[in-house]
């Protein structure tokens, strides 16, 4: 396998290639290099400098890495130096002094930044992978590879050398104790002869115990040696696990519990973990033996006395370290019925499940792990608040601690308020974070050890829940800092391509296909107006969630939210299908419907409903050609909750010439036969056989045309005595929201026609799918509204021509009948 370092799939650099990438990915190479670690001014102007060096050779040889090091503090000065002869502004050159300053820290441990930097090139080339499976599977949803990443094998080779240089010690040290015991043995016989031997001999066997005790000399440096090239091995492999591969994880939970489709399995990292801290423990192993072996022979100079107590110090060090990054959230706290994790309800159980990701079967049981609150908003917590680490509940035998039962009662604060809260925000504003602390006992080390969630939202009414799951959002989209709970105090505007991403993941997290680019862009379209490019596009926290759509008295995201509940609830089939172009304008629909075949048809969102809607326009034609584009009145939950869309499709049908019922829908956009993209959604029966007859009523609705509003009927006729005609939906026509009008077949052949008002929830539809009323049907509208008897003539219902008789029945002609509407009460 080639280097990572090496690897370049054009002639350009890697760098180069990343910058020639979709915002999406150029997001998450921002994201990379978010913390620093490798500035990113440095990876931009040194990039080929840095992609032609072996960093994975410098990783594992400390001479390459001293030598790659010294290199990259030449290579600084140079640049910093072309800055100045370039005329850069001062800043760039401050910025690269900093820099410098900064790379000293690793003169004595330059392995470690090799590993640093060898590490980030290989999430560069991740990036770029993901990026070019995207390009050949569009739409597709990729979900991380279960093989061994790059990265993986990296690490795992790291591990495995740090394993054989232990395993070598038991065997070095195994070997010095014999050498010792050779010498204390003939040091002790020489002692007990004492002045018995002459001269000549006592001569020679001194110098033969001073040959030994120089050779254990040797051995002892040797192995003192040994054992610092171990715990350097350690610290890099430390290093990449709490500094790297651990903060990697916990983002990537942050994007699961957003909805991202992410690995956020704990398998490897609790291996790495484990074999790390076995290590470790082996070390401390040592150090006791070196120890015991000091008390039965020392000297001057001794390397046991003068080198041990570092060692001991360093180890320790290392170990606890570890540890302490070694308890984790592996699940955050959730809701069995909430919308995500990290929206609490007071008095509604919550779970959240606690691992330490070394496997030490000594403490099975042992270790007791307490949940605790912050103090910023005080919270009790109720249920079995403290339980142990055990290996029973998990699949791999892992120290788990599986919360399921808790609950949280707020305080009682004494003078009034909310308690400690500074801030003053709303109440799905206010983070919180779950703290969960251990104490970890074996071996004569004893470290206390803290986890801590991710920030939380506690409500206490369900009505608070849609607005607290728009704060989760926000801040695991736009924060990376887990501890900032006043994030809300100044909440960040989000970058377009962040917003996009987040709302794709929306759909992904309760469906299979998420949102692709001419969806996102109708959406763009809609937040930002029409633009030639999004990418720059920035929108605030108020935008997002508080301030109100122009025209609607709703914010963006209870639309959306709105919009992926239907999905979730009733539309998920037809969704995963790709059925539903779902987010298309009215200009593009139109634009993409006229040039279609008669009866082409696509389903898409209501932009002017709360709750959520959805409604199909279709395509005819007038006998001189041009194009017809006809929309009917979105349907909400209600109706999709008595019937399913499919069937609402299936049977869906007006009145035409001659009053015989049609369905208008022939085909699904672009050419897709109706009945082939929807007959496995079919019922067996269909007609008055079907199990949804009763709900197929005959409604009077409004379907638009391009420049003419008619009444049609568009569902097949039931018999029923009486519907109800919603006077609160008619008197709304001229505002939002066209009205409802549920007639029987009797009533359509009966006279007078019977009309009565009742709380009946109007259809909504986009108020600029049909032109404004006219003002005397205002008026008579008004009068029906305040109970005035009155004569309803067809010329009122005539807008810019006169109502179709088909509209009614075959025996009423709307030029010369008036239907007489007496007014119930």
């Amino acid at each position: 396998m080639n280097r990572v370092a090496r690897v370049t799939f054009t002639k350009m650099t890697q760098w180069e290639q990343l910058q020639q990438l979709d915002s999406l990915y150029l997001q998450k190479v921002d994201e990379l290099y978010s913390q620093e670690v490798l500035p990113m001014d440095v990876r931009h102007y040194l990039a080929q400098w840095i992609e032609s060096q072996d960093w994975e050779r410098a990783s594992q040889d400390p001479a390459v890495a001293s030598v790659l090091f010294q290199v990259l503090l030449e290579e600084l000065d140079n640049q910093h130096s072309r800055f100045v002869q370039e005329g850069k502004t001062f800043l760039q050159q401050c910025k690269f002094r900093r820099f410098k300053h900064n790379f000293q820290k690793y003169q004595e441990q330059p392995h470690t930044l090799a590993s640093v930097i060898l590490w980030f090139l290989m999430k560069e080339r991740e990036i770029l992978q993901s990026a070019q499976l995207a390009e050949q599977v569009q739409l597709l949803q990729v979900q991380q590879s279960s093989l061994e990443t790059d990265n993986q094998k990296n690490i795992d080779s790291l591990m495995s050398r740090l394993k054989t240089k232990v395993q070598g010690m038991e065997h070095k040290i195994k070997s010095l104790e014999e050498q010792q015991d050779e010498f204390d043995f003939k040091y002790q016989t020489r002692m007990m002869e004492g002045g018995n031997a002459n001269n000549r001999d006592h001569s020679q066997q001194m110098k033969i115990l001073q040959q030994l005790l120089n050779g254990l000399d040797r051995s002892r440096k040797t192995l003192m040696s040994d054992l610092a090239e171990v715990l350097d091995l350690a610290e890099q492999m430390l290093t990449v696990l709490v500094s790297v591969e651990l903060p990697e994880w916990q983002r990537r939970q942050q994007k699961s519990c957003i909805g991202a489709r992410e690995d956020v399995q704990l398998n490897w990292l609790e291996n790495w973990f484990t074999c790390e801290a076995d290590c470790l423990f082996q070390v401390r192993k040592f150090l006791k033996k070196v120890e015991e072996l000091t008390g039965k022979v020392s000297y001057d100079n001794d390397p046991f006395k003068t080198q041990k107590p570092a060692l001991q110090n360093r180890v320790d060090f290392l170990l606890t370290t570890l540890l302490k990054s070694a308890l984790v959230v592996e699940s955050q706290p959730c809701m069995p019925q909430g919308k995500g994790p990290l929206v609490l309800r007071t008095n509604v159980q919550f779970s959240v499940k606690i691992r330490l990701l070394v496997k030490v079967p000594e403490l099975n049981h042992v270790m007791k792990v307490t949940v605790l609150m912050d103090r910023y908003r005080r919270f009790n917590v109720l249920g079995n608040s403290t339980k142990a680490l055990n290996m029973i509940e998990s699949n791999n035998g892992g120290m788990v601690a599986d919360f399921r039962h808790l609950t949280l009662k707020e305080q009682k604060v004494v003078g009034g308020g909310k308690g400690v809260n500074d801030l003053s925000l709303c109440v799905t504003e206010e983070l919180h974070i779950m703290c969960f602390e251990t104490v970890f006992e074996l071996h004569g080390l004893s470290v206390k050890l803290q986890a801590s969630s991710f920030p939380v939202v506690v409500i206490s009414g369900s009505g608070q829940l849609q607005s607290a799951w728009a704060s989760i959002l926000w801040f695991n989209m736009l924060c990376t800092d887990p501890t900032n709970i006043g994030f809300f105090a100044s909440p960040p505007a989000a970058t377009w391509p962040q917003l996009a991403e987040m709302l794709s993941w929306q759909f992904l997290s309760i469906t299979d296909k998420g949102l692709n680019c001419d969806q996102l862009n109708m959406i763009a379209q809609k937040l930002f107006g029409q633009q030639q490019s999004y990418d720059a596009c920035r929108i605030s926290w108020a935008k997002f969630s508080k301030e109100n759509v122009p025209n609607v008295n709703f914010s963006f995201y209870v639309w959306f939210d709105g919009i992926l509940m239907l999905v979730k609830n009733y539309l998920e089939n037809l969704w995963n299908d790709g059925h539903i172009m779902g987010f298309v304008s009215k200009g593009k629909e139109k634009a993409l419907l006229k040039k279609m075949q008669p009866g082409t048809f696509l389903l898409r969102f209501s932009e002017s409903i709360k709750d959520g809607g959805i409604t199909f326009s279709w395509v005819e034609y007038f006998d001189d050609g041009k194009p017809n584009i006809r929309t009917v009145q979105p349907f909400t939950k209600v109706d999709l909750t008595q019937i399913p869309f499919t069937e609402i499709i299936r049977n869906f049908q007006i009145l035409e010439a001659e009053n015989v019922p049609e369905n208008p829908l022939k085909f699904l956009y672009p050419n897709i036969p109706k009945d082939d993209a929807f007959r496995k959604y079919y019922t067996e029966k269909s007609g008055a056989e079907s199990p949804y007859f009763k709900y197929i009523k005959t409604k009077l609705v409004f379907v638009s045309k391009e420049n003419t509003l008619e009444v049609k009927a568009p569902m097949n006729l039931l018999d029923e005595p009486e519907f109800k005609l919603p006077m609160n939906g008619l008197l709304d026509i001229h505002g939002e929201e066209p009205p409802d009008v549920l007639l029987s077949s009797d009533d359509l052949m009966r006279e007078p026609l019977l009309l009565e008002p009742g709380p009946v929830e109007p259809l909504c539809s986009d108020i600029s799918d049909f032109p404004p009323v006219p003002e005397e049907l205002q008026t008579s509208l008004q009068e029906i509204l305040n109970g005035d008897p009155m004569i309803l003539s067809s010329d009122f219902l005539s807008l810019d021509q006169p109502l179709s008789q088909s509209a009614f029945s075959p025996d009423l002609s709307p030029q010369n009948h008036t239907i007489h509407a007496p007014l119930y009460s």
